[in-house]
Parts: C-alpha cells; sequence; structure tokens
C-alpha cells in the first residue's frame, strides 16, 4: 500500500531541493511562493522565479507542486482503465518549467507524478507516472 503522506512529504521535499539548487546557480534570483487550495479538494505550492538582476540566468521558471483529490476519477482518466470508474482518487506531482535568458539554451519541462485511486473494500491501485 502506497504511504500517500510520505509521498507527498517526498514531493515537498523534491519541490524544495530544485528550487535551492536553481537558485544557487540563478546570479541572486529567487523564487516567489504562492500557497492556495482547491475548492474541490487539495493543495498546492506554485513557486517562479522571475527576471531579476542585472545578468540573470533565468527570464522565468516555475516549480509546482499540487496535490488534488475528488470523489470520482475524471472521465479521461477511465477510458484507458475502465476499472477505475467510480474510485475516488489522489493525484500530487511536481511540475517545473525553466526558461534560461540564454536564446541558445533549451527550455526546460519536466514532471513527476503521483496517483491513486480507492474503492471501498478494494486495495488502493497507485502508480507513478510523469
Amino acid at each position: 500500500m502506497a504511504d500517500k503522506q510520505a509521498v507527498k512529504a517526498y514531493l515537498l521535499e523534491l519541490q524544495d531541493r530544485i528550487c535551492r539548487d536553481l537558485e544557487s546557480i540563478s546570479n541572486g534570483g529567487r523564487f516567489d511562493t504562492d500557497r492556495w487550495e482547491r475548492d474541490d479538494g487539495g493543495d498546492s505550492c506554485t513557486r517562479q522565479i522571475l527576471n531579476q538582476g542585472s545578468n540573470p540566468v533565468f527570464e522565468r521558471g516555475g516549480v509546482n507542486f499540487s496535490h488534488v483529490h475528488g470523489a470520482q476519477m475524471p472521465v479521461a482518466a477511465t477510458e484507458r482503465r475502465p476499472q477505475l470508474a467510480g474510485c475516488r482518487f489522489e493525484a500530487m506531482g511536481v511540475s517545473l518549467v525553466m526558461h534560461p535568458t540564454n536564446p541558445y539554451a533549451p527550455t526546460s519541462h519536466a514532471n513527476v507524478r503521483f496517483f491513486i485511486a480507492e474503492r471501498a473494500g478494494q486495495e488502493p491501485i497507485w502508480w507513478f507516472g510523469g
């Protein structure tokens, strides 16, 4: 069985570690943090770094954590896995997009996601994806 709180703690630490490492190479740039809660269930920590200083490494970028949950899996998620229809769900993950100032350096994008589907009386079904 997946320990959801351990996964959440790991993903939040991953977000912190990525932001610290990017700040260490950004010539003084710092991430601003915005925390919010989702009305339908869940929370998020959005962090962004904007063009700062006279010689910025990044034009802009974001490293975001989100945790959402609901009473029923979205239809898009059950098309490939119909056995999950009607299950409660939780999804959490870290995603990032970084836009360097240097036009010859590539924009970077990455994400890691954790999903869990639960139905009373049955073992949860969980997986990681990107």
